[in-house]
C-alpha cells in the first residue's frame, strides 16, 4: 500500500517512529460496556416484557429479523445514545450489538433503517391484514408495564409516595402533524405530559400544544392510582404539580378518592388582599433586621365560580433589599403540617425534583415525528424503554456505588461507551478492554451485582 491509500492515515511522527492509523484488523466497537446493560435486562426482564406487548403477524418462515431482535436492537441503540434510525445503517454491522440483540449468526447484519422504520410507523390497532405494518402493539399493556417496573423496584410497600405531574415543550422545527404555536414557550412544539415518582418514570404522553397543560392528566392519574393501590393498598399517595394542574375535576377526584394533593395556585386580586397583613409583616421584618424576610400564612379560600368547595391555601411572601419577590401560593389538601413546613417540604422540593428530571427526560423528548401527536407512538415507547433500561441498570447494577444516582447521560458516557476489541472463536466471544480504562472498579462492582 502507498501513503495515498484510503485505508492508511499517516500522522505526525513520535520521535523516530512514524504514526500510521488504519481501519483493519479485528472487529472493534465503542459499546463495550453495553454487556452490563444486557445483564441488567436479564435481571429485570425489561425487553422480554416489552416484546410481550407487541403482536407480530408476519409469517415466521418468510422473515429474516425476529421481533425480539428488532426491539433489542432499537432499544439498546437508544440506551447507547443512537436516536436516529439512520445510525443503524452502520450499527447493524457492529458484532457486539448483534450479541445484545441475540443474533445467532454474527456474520449476518441486523435490521436496517427501513425495516425498523416500518416497526415504528405501525399505528395503534393496525389490522393483521396490513401489507407492510404487521407488527402491532398494545398501548394499555405498555402503560401498565411502566407502573409495574416502578412497583417491582421496591422490596416492600412504602408508607407514602409522591406523584409529580408536569408538562414541558418538545420544540418542532418542521411541519409535523398536529403542530401548534405555544404562547408561553414562544415556538411551535408538542406538550407532552410526564408523571414521575422519585427517579421512576410512570407515564409520558405525547400531546399537541393547543390544549390545557392538565388535559388528560385525570385519566392518567386514575389509571396509575388504581394500579398502585391494587399492589399497595395501605400506601398514602400525594399528587404534586404546578398551577397548570390546579383544576376542579382533578381536585375533586383526589378528595373523593383519598388522595392528598399539593398544587401551585395562580395569584389574583382577592388573594393579594387576603395576605395584605403578611406582606406588611415581611416588609417590617426586613426593615428591622436588614436581611431578607419570609412570612407564611394559611387561610381557607374558595373561588367564585370554578370550585365546588372551600379549600386550604398556603402563601409565602419574601422581601429583600434587592427586589420584592411576589407571593407564592400553595394549595394543599391535608392539614397535618404547619404552613411553613408544608410549603418548604412540598412545593420547594417539587421544584428541585423537576429540575433534576429535565436532564433525564431529554432522551425521550427526541424525534416525535411518527404517528398521531395525540397518542403515544411506537417511537415514543421505544425511547421510553431505552431510558428505563438505563434507569433499571443504575438501580440494580450501580446500587451502593458513587454512580447510583447518576443521570442516564453520565452512565452512558462513562460506563457503556467503552472501546473494545471483539474476537469470535468457535467456543467463545472475547471482548477485550483497554487496561487504561479509568473506571475499572465500578465496572467490576456492577458486574458482581448483576452476575447472580
Amino acid at each position: 500500500m502507498t501513503e495515498c491509500s484510503e485505508t492508511l492515515f499517516p500522522f505526525e511522527a513520535h520521535f523516530s517512529r512514524r504514526v500510521v492509523a488504519q481501519f483493519a484488523g479485528d472487529w472493534l466497537t465503542t459499546e463495550g460496556g453495553s454487556l452490563l446493560l444486557r445483564q441488567a435486562d436479564r435481571k429485570i426482564g425489561l425487553l422480554r416484557r416489552v416484546a410481550g406487548c407487541f403482536s407480530d403477524y408476519r409469517q415466521p418462515e418468510r422473515i429474516e429479523h425476529r421481533l425480539e431482535e428488532m426491539l433489542a436492537q432499537r432499544i439498546y441503540g437508544l440506551a447507547l445514545g443512537y436516536e436516529d434510525l439512520n445510525d443503524h445503517e452502520q450499527l447493524r454491522q457492529d458484532p457486539l450489538l448483534g450479541v445484545l440483540a441475540g443474533k445467532k449468526d454474527l456474520g449476518e447484519p441486523l435490521a436496517g433503517k427501513s425495516t425498523l422504520n416500518r416497526l415504528e410507523l405501525t399505528p395503534v390497532g393496525s389490522p393483521a391484514a396490513e401489507r407492510y405494518n404487521k407488527i402491532n402493539y398494545s398501548a394499555a399493556a405498555l402503560d401498565e408495564l411502566l407502573v409495574d417496573l416502578f412497583l417491582e423496584a421496591h422490596p416492600r410497600a412504602p408508607r407514602e409516595i409522591v406523584l409529580d405531574l408536569d408538562a414541558t415543550d418538545t420544540p418542532l422545527h418542521g411541519r409535523q402533524e398536529a403542530r401548534f404555536f405555544h404562547g408561553y414557550y414562544g415556538h411551535y412544539c408538542y406538550l407532552p405530559l410526564y408523571v414521575f415518582c422519585g427517579d421512576h418514570l410512570l407515564c409520558a404522553r405525547l400531546r399537541p400544544s393547543n390544549i390545557d397543560a392538565s388535559a388528560g392528566s385525570l385519566e392518567e392519574v386514575q389509571r396509575m392510582v388504581r394500579q398502585i393501590r391494587a399492589r399497595w393498598p395501605k400506601t398514602s399517595i400525594i399528587l404534586r404539580a404546578d398551577s397548570g394542574f390546579c383544576r376542579e375535576e382533578l381536585l375533586a377526584w383526589c378528595e373523593n378518592n383519598d388522595v392528598d394533593y399539593v398544587f401551585g395556585f395562580a395569584r389574583n386580586k382577592r388573594l393579594r388582599k387576603i395576605i395584605g397583613r403578611a406582606m406588611q409583616e415581611a416588609k417590617q421584618e426586613h426593615r428591622r433586621t436588614g436581611k431578607p424576610a419570609r412570612v407564611f400564612c394559611e387561610f381557607a379560600y374558595r373561588t367564585k365560580k370554578s370550585w365546588s368547595r372551600t379549600r386550604r391555601v398556603i402563601a409565602k411572601r419574601n422581601r429583600s433589599k434587592a427586589r420584592k419577590i411576589p407571593a407564592t401560593w400553595l394549595l394543599r389538601s391535608t392539614k397535618k403540617p404547619g404552613p411553613r413546613r408544608a410549603f418548604m417540604s412540598s412545593f420547594t422540593a417539587r421544584e428541585a425534583k423537576w429540575k433534576s428530571h429535565q436532564g433525564a427526560t431529554e432522551p425521550i423528548c427526541g424525534p416525535h415525528e411518527h404517528g398521531d401527536a395525540a397518542r403515544q407512538s411506537v417511537a415514543t415507547v421505544l425511547l421510553l424503554t431505552g431510558l428505563c433500561a438505563c434507569r433499571g441498570f443504575a438501580a440494580v447494577g450501580l446500587a451502593g456505588t458513587e454512580w447510583a444516582e447518576a443521570q442516564a447521560d453520565t452512565i452512558r458516557l462513562k460506563l457503556l461507551k467503552i472501546a473494545a476489541q471483539v474476537r469470535i472463536t468457535a467456543r467463545r466471544i472475547w471482548v477485550r478492554y483497554s487496561c487504561a480504562y479509568p473506571w475499572q472498579k465500578i465496572f467490576a462492582a456492577a458486574w458482581m451485582a448483576l452476575r447472580c
